[in-house]
């Protein structure tokens, strides 16, 4: 994955990745669930270094992941759309979300995580390695 671009909904948030990703995950946690208003969640986790957003509609909302940590979402407060979350066991890491990006033909998923809670309906299709919660670090 080369250099990427993104933007909210409205467009008043832009980014750009410019490193590449460390992981690219679905995430089926309940709180993404009710983040996304979805299924799940589609990530890229990109050092927070080669991460870089633009706009004056940031706003953030500062959740607990299943860790108990701090987890911060932030999201355009004109529009509503998720931009990208910074968790505290992850430091170092921006996990953006991957249907705000310009161009998403180049993202493929590399694993599911928190399948634990993934809807019924949601089939496996046997491309990406599949963990009932967070996997371990490493």
């Amino acid at each position: 994955m080369s250099e990427q671009t993104g933007q909210c909904l409205c467009g008043s948030i832009h980014y750009k990745i410019t490193a590449e990703p460390l992981l690219t995950a679905v995430c089926h946690c309940t709180h993404c669930q009710k983040a996304t208003g979805s299924a799940y969640s589609i990530n890229i986790g990109v050092p927070a270094d080669g991460f870089h957003v633009d706009g004056d509609t940031l706003s953030t909302y500062v959740d607990k992941g299943d860790s108990g940590q701090d987890l911060r979402r932030y999201f355009c407060n004109n529009c509503g759309s998720p931009i990208y979350t910074e968790a505290d066991v992850m430091p170092g890491m921006s996990i953006v979300k991957a249907g705000t990006l310009d161009d998403t033909s180049s993202f493929t998923p590399g694993i599911n995580i928190f399948c634990q809670s993934k809807m019924a309906w949601l089939n496996d299709n046997g491309e990406t390695v599949d963990f009932e919660q967070m996997p371990p670090a490493g």
